[in-house]
């Protein structure tokens, strides 16, 4: 396998890392059909931990099982695999070698008490990621919530001993928790903010929401309409993500969050494209439809970050 131009440019902005965390980025970049692109579509597969098994997978039965989602991301032709020790131990030897992993190393749930911190457990190791032939760790932290600082703090830590074992980090930015409004956990200002956390942590690849027009922070908002920082369209929003995330010189992957239209669901990934992002994130909105339509879609967001739709 021959990188690309774009993607060795892409990996030439990694200036710290270790040939291993290299060449497991540059085999998520070049594998699939947007491969050598610097574009991505990720499947990540953690909803059932989040959510409950039928939240997520009642809608299309078949999804109750493991493999279908290895399958699944196999057939699409996608960059890489992402869900928690179970799911990646449930097909690890059936799927070995055929699509990039990323193991997901802690989770919540949506048992626990609504008025609890926003924290998640840590639920497998750099070492699993190891046994199991993963590219990347994924790792999920709250800015917002009272147990942010505990939670970067374990993701320092874990991304250090992955990047010394050549394993890639992912971390997942979710705004989220007591310091901020329901509106505020997808408002433009928190967005950045949660990318530019990211970036500063360390993450090879990071995973942020789609941000809306609403500025949550009374002296951010002062800085964006003194300095005329253009929010009005997704795209606008997407591309001052992308200048968080140290100007572009991270690979930014947005989510698609719960299942909606299909037009809505390309709307996104023509946002995310001409605002500079690196691609999609995308689960609930490909694994609860039906397995012929979720390759159709998933061709045709191919298609819009080549430029053809």
């Amino acid at each position: 396998m021959r990188a690309t131009r774009t993607v060795r440019n892409i990996l030439a902005n990694y200036e710290g890392d270790t040939p291993g965390v290299k060449a497991n980025l540059c085999r998520m970049l070049m594998h699939g059909r947007l491969g050598g692109t610097g574009k991505m579509i990720i499947l990540p597969v953690d909803q059932g931990f989040e959510h409950g098994p039928a939240r997520s997978f009642a809608a299309n039965p078949a999804a109750y099982d493991p493999h279908y989602h290895y399958q699944l991301a196999i057939d699409a032709g996608l960059n890489a695999y992402a869900a928690p020790l179970g799911m990646i131990e449930a097909g690890a030897d059936s799927f070995a070698g055929q699509i990039p992993t990323i193991l997901k190393v802690n989770s919540a749930n949506s048992l626990i008490p609504s008025e609890a911190p926003k924290d998640q457990a840590i639920t497998a190791s750099v070492d699993d990621a190891l046994r199991l032939g993963c590219s990347a760790i994924g790792f999920t932290i709250y800015p917002g919530s009272s147990q942010a600082l505990e939670m970067f703090e374990e993701i320092s830590a874990m991304r250090e001993e992955a990047a010394a074992k050549g394993i890639a980090t992912v971390i997942w930015s979710y705004p989220r928790g007591e310091a901020l409004s329901k509106e505020g956990e997808s408002a433009v200002d928190i967005a950045a903010y949660a990318a530019q956390i990211a970036a500063l942590l360390g993450a090879h690849i990071i995973k942020i929401k789609l941000s809306t027009d609403h500025l949550e922070q009374p002296a951010a908002r002062k800085v964006y309409e003194d300095e005329r920082i253009d929010i009005a369209t997704q795209a606008a929003r997407v591309r001052h993500c992308m200048q968080a995330a140290f100007n572009g010189r991270r690979i930014v992957v947005f989510s698609g969050g719960a299942k909606k239209g299909a037009d809505s669901v390309f709307d996104d990934a023509r946002a995310i494209r001409d605002g500079g992002g690196n691609g999609s994130i995308i689960g609930r909105n490909t694994f609860q439809r039906p397995r012929d339509e979720a390759l159709k879609m998933l061709a045709r967001l191919q298609d819009i970050y080549r430029g053809k739709a």
